[in-house]
């Protein structure tokens, strides 16, 4: 199987200084620059080599002409049952199959602004597109694989514990009680797995300086890449021996 880790490594690399490059680039052509690290996000392109990974996994695994769509490039819309279409991060395709749908997301500051809004948003991407596998359609697609991929900044707003009050007598649930974000995104990323939402989900954590270099945190071995690599490499198999 391929090094994941080592994509991985790369992967995290190429996020944190095409960030840092388009931080400082942007708006040199206009000298307009927009505010704070939206410049950062603006600029996009941070998430290739993330789907370059997922593609590589992919095509390693018996689908070497499998159609890799990614959304800021060819467009990932797919139909969905609560909604008309939902546009995905990234979408593969093969002999007109749907064989996997990944959402490749992260955060960087923000933190309690994001974390609900985040939640709610791989919640009902996933409700939504089970749903509409369950009413066709995908078809003529056997199952397909659906993946979440999540960094979160490695910070002291992001690792510190946090405590939040409810009105009485309804209290929070207490596996979320006393744990920072980068805690909580963890137990949403392992509830997502164990809900059977999504067929793998890879959390990771990194910081700007040490991102860099390549280097990033799995803070639970089950979010690891490499189990999400072997659950998405059997998928594509699957779909590669039934030809």
């Amino acid at each position: 199987m391929l090094d994941v880790e080592k994509e991985l490594q790369q992967a995290v690399r190429h996020f944190w200084t095409t960030r840092s490059t388009q931080k400082t680039r942007q708006g040199t052509a206009t000298g307009r620059k927009d505010a704070g690290d939206r410049a950062a996000v603006t600029g996009g392109k941070h998430a290739d080599r993330f789907i370059e990974l997922i593609a590589h996994i992919v095509r390693d695994s018996g689908l070497p002409d499998a159609a890799i769509h990614a959304r800021e490039k060819t467009g990932c819309t797919l139909p969905g049952y609560f909604r008309p279409t939902k546009e995905w991060d990234v979408v593969v395709v093969w002999k007109g199959s749907l064989v996997a749908t990944v959402e490749v997301k992260s955060q960087v500051g923000s933190f309690g602004n994001n974390f609900n809004n985040r939640v709610e948003e791989a919640v009902g991407s996933a409700t939504d597109f089970w749903k509409a596998y369950e009413y066709g359609r995908f078809q003529p697609s056997g199952r397909p694989w659906l993946g979440y991929l999540f960094m979160l900044e490695e910070d002291p707003a992001s690792i510190a514990p946090k405590r939040h009050a409810t009105l009485e007598p309804f209290a929070i649930d207490h596996e979320f009680q006393g744990r920072s974000y980068a805690g909580r995104y963890e137990l949403v990323c392992q509830r997502l797995l164990r809900e059977r939402l999504y067929d793998a989900a890879c959390f990771i954590t990194s910081n700007a300086a040490e991102g860099a270099r390549g280097k990033f945190t799995e803070p639970n071995p089950e979010l690891g890449i490499r189990p999400f690599a072997i659950s998405l490499s059997a998928r594509a198999r699957a779909f590669a021996e039934l030809g």
